[in-house]
This record gives C-alpha cells, sequence and structure tokens, in this order.
C-alpha cells in the first residue's frame, strides 16, 4: 500500500469513528448555559434582555428585515429567544468564537440538531440565500456587540 492510500484509509476510519460516537450519544446530553434561568419564564417570554444599536449598518439593517421575516416566529424579536421555542442568539454561546457567521450559514441550510438548549431541533429554513444569511449575521452581530458579546 502507498502513503496515499494509507493517508486516505487513516481519514475514512477516523471520520467514521466520529460519526458513530456522534450518533450513539444519548439524545438528552444538551448543555443549557443556565438551566435554572428557563423555569421563571412563561411560555413564549423571551429569554434575555437585549439592548439596540442606537443605530444598524446598512447591511445590518437588511440583516434586521430578513430576520424579521424567516427568523423572529422562533428566535423572537431582536433574536431575544422565546422560552419553550428556540434560544436567543444575543447570548454568550453564539459569540463569534463558538459558532461562526459559518455556522449560521449551516444552520439555515442543513438545520441543527439540538444541543446547547432544550428546544429541540432546529429545522432547515427555505427561501433564504448565503447572502441573506450574510446579513442576518451581520445583524446579529452588531446587536451581540451592543451587549457585549464579542
Amino acid at each position: 500500500m502507498n502513503k496515499l492510500g494509507l493517508l486516505i484509509g487513516g481519514v475514512l476510519v477516523a471520520g467514521l469513528g466520529v460519526a458513530i460516537w456522534e450518533f450513539t450519544q444519548p439524545a438528552g446530553t444538551m448543555v443549557h448555559p443556565d438551566p435554572t434561568a428557563l423555569s421563571n419564564l412563561a411560555q413564549g417570554a423571551p429569554i434575555v434582555e437585549v439592548r439596540l444599536p442606537e443605530q444598524l449598518s446598512p447591511g445590518a439593517s437588511i440583516g434586521k428585515r430578513a430576520f424579521e421575516a424567516k427568523c423572529a416566529a422562533c428566535h423572537g424579536a431582536n433574536a431575544a429567544g422565546q422560552n419553550g421555542v428556540a434560544p436567543p442568539l444575543i447570548h454568550r454561546t453564539y459569540e463569534p468564537g463558538h459558532h461562526s457567521d459559518e455556522a449560521f450559514q449551516r444552520a439555515v441550510q442543513n438545520g441543527v440538531r439540538a444541543h446547547h438548549w432544550p428546544f429541540g431541533n432546529m429545522p432547515p429554513i427555505e427561501g433564504l440565500t448565503r447572502a441573506d444569511v450574510q446579513y442576518i449575521a451581520r445583524y446579529i452581530r452588531e446587536v451581540q456587540r451592543e451587549n457585549g458579546i464579542n
């Protein structure tokens, strides 16, 4: 066997191992950032308080409109989340160092398996282009910065 064949085989075996591990994890292993915070909130109530910037950039303004059209029904007004429905995106869990803008792209395109919050899986979202999601991410990042999330 040549070195390239060994390398490809090793990568395939490692990938298979990761896939098997991922699929065999119990469904209830989510780690909510603050499990007691939700118990005091009414169903559908905003999960976090959000301060809005005095002014959004032009790109973030476009993103806000797209967010309101496609995301706010679940993630709430100003991405504050809704108890029992979907998490807040204005939260340290979604800071750029943990969830990149590309993570938002993948979430919209592929959906997301629940892993931080106890709200179930997020389905893929139809009708948004990569450019739309870039504007939405710009909006979220500007609001996050206003709330001390960098």
